[in-house]
């Protein structure tokens, strides 16, 4: 079969019978189309035609290229790729997969950087304003402060939160998430977030919603269309800034945050996985070393013989 009517075979599958996400189909587009093109500098074209050692020269010269792949990334091509010639090899369009002595690269331990309560109440606080102390007409304001308040009090994705709808937060205290491969869980919002989001639906909502098209979108940008991911990394960004934290925040620092506030407060962690929507508890587990290093910190400035 000629490799570009593989990799479309393949994407399809992954889409549609394996339910993957948007995002990581067209990672995996961007992967086997670099494949299929370096393939084509050795005048493979045919699937049939591919051998282990051409495999594992892609893979080396992927690895040595520069600047550095990272090592997540290196190991998501290995993944593509294998998981291309598996897929041709399962469903009999070929006879052998030449895919299968490669084998992923170690990838460091690398702990995920969560803020302290104090640094998420002082981001919060920067976002916009409390509900009760909003001025009139004020919209971006009361919609950013609910934006953050969800990420923190739900740990959902950015990519998950601004695809909320204004039905999925009518169920009371409980939100209805969709996440990876149309997955949906329900996560509990508190307070802070419903009075926030509240504050949002009934005082300035309304009036985004009157600048643009008709959506069911829950967060709306300033001209009322839906408010995209970049945009809701921006006002994150800009409520960092205001906030004067000096360490990195992103979408998903919230997300770590909140997974290590509550392993910090006594969550178990198969209902801190349940929540993030992780498919495994050893993705989850991460974070467990993020508490245990904070016992370390705590013990060895406080005990006195502890050096």
């Amino acid at each position: 079969m000629r490799l570009e009517r593989a990799v479309d075979s393949y994407l399809r599958h992954i889409s549609i019978e394996r339910g993957l996400s948007e995002n990581t189909v067209a990672a995996y587009r961007r992967d086997l189309s670099g494949y299929v093109a370096w393939l084509g500098e050795q005048s493979i074209v045919e699937s049939s035609d591919v051998t282990p050692a051409l495999v594992g020269s892609f893979i080396a010269d992927r690895a040595a290229a520069q600047p550095p792949m990272a090592a997540s990334s290196l190991a998501r091509l290995q993944s593509s790729v294998r998981g291309l010639h598996r897929f041709l090899a399962r469903e009999g369009i070929e006879n052998v997969d030449p895919s299968t002595k490669l084998r992923p690269p170690k990838q460091p331990r690398r702990l995920p950087k969560a803020l302290t309560i104090d640094q998420v109440e002082r981001l919060l606080d920067a976002s916009g304003p409390l509900p009760q102390d909003a001025a009139p007409g004020e919209l971006t304001g009361l919609r950013d402060r609910a934006l953050l308040e969800m990420l923190y009090a739900t740990g959902a994705r950015v990519s998950e939160i601004v695809q909320l709808d204004v039905d999925d937060v009518a169920h009371g205290d409980v939100l209805r998430v969709r996440g990876k491969g149309a997955k949906e869980r329900i996560v509990p919002v508190g307070s802070y977030a419903r009075a926030a989001v509240e504050a949002y639906l009934t005082r300035a909502r309304p009036e985004l919603s009157r600048r643009g098209r008709a959506t069911p979108r829950l967060f709306l940008g300033a001209r009322g269309a839906p408010l995209s991911r970049q945009s809701a990394w921006l006002v994150i960004h800009s409520a960092a800034e205001r906030a004067q934290l000096s360490t990195h925040v992103s979408p998903h620092t919230l997300r770590h945050s909140f997974a290590t506030h509550l392993l910090q407060g006594g969550a178990d962690v198969r209902v801190v996985q349940e929540l993030l929507g992780h498919a495994s508890v050893a993705t989850t587990q991460i974070y467990t070393y993020v508490s245990v290093d904070a016992l370390r910190d705590v013990y060895a400035t406080s005990h006195p013989r502890a050096r």
